[in-house]
């Protein structure tokens, strides 16, 4: 019996129109029916390409497969690393590609922001970029984002590579073992996960929110004095 025969129909987040019954999740099922461990490492490529895109649907139901002799496990875990170390690639050289010459100029042109905004995070990341790359990939919604100012700012590809491969191999063997072990309840993984990028994105757009009151307050201010 094919996976996607097997694959439950809980409401999901996402739903490509004209895939089948099961939305995304069996759209994801029939790349593993069709091309194993391939298939749903080319799922997770494109999770790390289009972030909307839940990992935390593939992952664990690559997990599932393994648990119904699908795919082996070993194949689970190599191929969906190797996905997301793609997907984290080909983002690192759409950074490098960008560069930091037209990051600085695009950056001018923002409203609301300052060189010397840009300039702070690039020390930042001069100093902490290994560990941001290395957890960022275990931090929905960042896991993709971190490859584009690695490649901006150059980090060394080899260490790059690795800081990636470790840390997809962390949160997709988290993922992947949760549906392994849960069985046909390997849904379960998508709540939890998705209770923690919904927090991620509030914090987010929080600070996002404080940075520009923060800035518009200290506009306010300076156009009163040159009036005043």
């Amino acid at each position: 019996m094919p996976l996607s025969a097997l694959v439950p129909h809980p409401p999901l987040p996402l739903a490509l129109a004209g895939e089948p019954a099961g939305g995304f999740a069996g759209w994801a099922a029939g790349l593993v029916d069709t091309m194993g461990g391939p298939g749903a490492g080319l799922a997770i490529a494109l999770e790390n390409l289009f972030p909307p895109l839940p990992s935390e649907v593939i992952l664990p139901l690559t997990g599932f497969a393994a648990g119904q002799g699908v795919i082996s496990l070993v194949s689970a875990l190599f191929w969906t690393t190797l996905g997301s170390v793609t997907g984290a690639v080909a983002l690192y050289w759409i950074g490098a590609l960008f560069g930091r010459r037209r990051m600085h100029a695009l950056w001018a042109r923002l409203p609301l922001v300052k060189v010397s905004d840009l300039e702070r995070t690039e020390r930042w990341f001069a100093r902490h970029g290994t560990k941001a790359v290395f957890l960022g990939r275990m931090v929905p919604i960042f896991r993709s984002l971190i490859s584009v100012p690695a490649g901006v700012e150059r980090m060394p590809l080899p260490v790059f590579l690795a800081l990636t491969t470790l840390g997809s191999l962390v949160w997709n063997s988290v993922l992947v073992m949760a549906g392994y072990w849960l069985g046909d309840r390997w849904d379960l993984v998508e709540g939890y996960v998705g209770v923690l990028s919904k927090a991620v994105l509030v914090l987010v757009l929080v600070a996002l929110a404080a940075f520009l009151a923060v800035r518009l307050r200290g506009r306010g201010r300076t156009k009163h004095r040159r009036t005043s």
